[in-house]
């Protein structure tokens, strides 16, 4: 995904998850309140529509609500979305496929597949291999230097496989493969690229041919026919504005450019979790015991899924996101249950918490009240930066109807309205890693000084009795 304000925040946002004091049993929530959860996103701004699959050894369930953005064509199990990073467990998947028919190994540096003349990074005597690509543990960045797109609303429109050959011939690599966890786009895009030159075919029909036709699943594919065209939701951005859908070429296409729908989904979670496919059950069990750690606590990274221990359970997930779109898909092995839910809005909230919250209730939904309930850009009044001594600020940001207060070397917080210029801190720390906690108090508060025009001059922070005043500076 490219680069924009608080990204990192927004990614961090979703994959926060705690343990709720109240609530120690697991099992599938109601129908009525998987309802009530896509209710309350929709109500508070973070999505236009959400669809919910759930798949258990008795059987399968979709909940839907919102808009599709069709003149309110109602969203269910076969309306398609972008599914993003999702991709990047179809690529594995393949990848795993590749090894245990011997066509690929793990071990392979990915010098063997390039083309004569494309330079391969290396780092002290180190090769990259197609483990270290599908793990993120290649070196590579996030997003390749040279990317440069003509309209960053369709940011993988223009990037070619000679723009992804030059940046592989200019890079450094920051670590020796294999050693350090950096989650890559480039690098998946990379990993497709090359199974596909040596299958002799394109990334679309190698996908479509090893997963797709052999799982019956339809409604899945880059290229969308017309059928499939019309039942595309239509993407929103976070001020739930429509925006077009994006274009990615064979460059990165393996990285985050599949279209999907719930239905199709479950289909794939259904030959993971034990359907009559033996082929992709094989493969999945080689995608997650090839695993690496990560920075974070409790989280490895597979072939292609991440793997997150939770309270003695191993639950394994995949996040998505494009411009218009949010995707998640994990699973319990253990317990043979499987969740998908699709959005059709690119929120700063990804859907890892409702996602994990259906796989195991004892984690925590985090809630997203609006810093605003009406008119979003009234919030622009606050947003600035603000002096509280020397060397020490407050940004306040805003990112669709929600207001941001990062301070100097301090992670960013949500404020929640408490009334006119009055905010207090939520009660969640929200920037947290990976990791399942219980809720923080924050008594930390802001209140604003307005001018004649409603423009904020300063701000107060409220810590108990103790109160600071810093004045707008930006």
């Amino acid at each position: 995904m490219p680069a924009k304000p608080l990204v990192l925040l927004a990614a961090v946002i979703a994959s926060v998850i705690a343990v709720s004091a109240q609530s120690r049993s697991s099992g599938w929530l109601s129908e009525e309140e998987v309802r009530r959860i896509l209710v309350e996103r929709i109500d508070h701004h973070w999505s236009a529509g959400l669809v919910v699959g759930q798949i258990s050894r008795d059987g399968r369930r979709v909940v839907a609500h919102g808009d599709a953005g069709h003149g309110g064509r109602p969203l269910n199990g076969d309306t398609v979305f972008e599914v993003g990073s999702v991709t990047k467990a179809f690529t594995a998947l393949v990848l795993a496929d590749m090894v245990i028919r011997r066509e690929v190994a793990l071990t392979d540096p990915i010098e063997k597949f390039l083309p004569a003349g494309v330079r391969a990074p290396t780092r002290n005597g180190r090769s990259i291999t197609l483990q270290d690509l599908a793990t993120h543990t290649s070196g590579l960045p996030r997003m390749p230097a040279n990317l440069k797109p003509k309209d960053w609303a369709n940011p993988y429109a223009d990037y070619s496989v000679a723009s992804l050959y030059a940046f592989l011939s200019e890079v450094t690599l920051p670590h020796d493969p294999g050693s350090h966890y950096e989650y890559s786009n480039v690098g998946y895009g990379l990993l497709g690229h090359l199974l596909a030159l040596k299958s002799g075919s394109d990334y679309e029909t190698l996908v479509a041919s090893r997963v797709l036709k052999p799982l019956g699943m339809q409604n899945t594919g880059i290229s969308l026919s017309a059928d499939l065209a019309l039942r595309l939701a239509s993407g929103h951005d976070v001020m739930l504005r429509r925006v077009p859908k994006w274009d990615q070429t064979p460059a990165v296409a393996a990285a985050g450019a599949l279209h999907s729908t719930a239905n199709d989904l479950l289909t794939l979670l259904a030959a993971i979790l034990g359907g009559g496919d033996t082929t992709t059950r094989h493969a999945t069990a080689l995608m997650l015991s090839a695993s690496r750690p990560t920075p974070y606590p409790h989280l490895r990274i597979g072939l292609g899924w991440h793997l997150l221990q939770f309270e003695g359970r191993d639950i394994v997930f995949h996040a998505g996101g494009t411009g218009g779109y949010r995707s998640f898909v994990g699973f319990d092995v253990e317990t043979g249950t499987g969740v998908v839910v699709l959005s059709n809005t690119n929120s700063e909230a990804d859907l890892n918490d409702i996602g994990l919250h259906l796989l195991d209730r004892r984690a925590v939904l985090l809630s997203f009240p609006p810093s605003a309930s009406g008119d979003p850009t009234q919030l622009d009044r606050y947003t600035g930066v603000y002096a509280v001594g020397p060397g020490a600020e407050v940004a306040i940001i805003r990112i669709g109807w929600l207001l941001f207060a990062k301070e100097t070397s301090q992670p960013a917080f949500v404020l929640s309205a408490e009334g006119d210029a009055d905010f207090a801190i939520r009660s969640v720390d929200l920037t947290r890693p990976p990791m399942y906690r219980p809720e923080v108090a924050l008594p930390t508060r802001y209140t604003f000084d307005l001018d004649a025009t409603g423009r904020a001059i300063a701000l107060t922070r409220h810590d108990g009795e103790r109160r600071t005043r810093a004045a707008r500076v930006k």
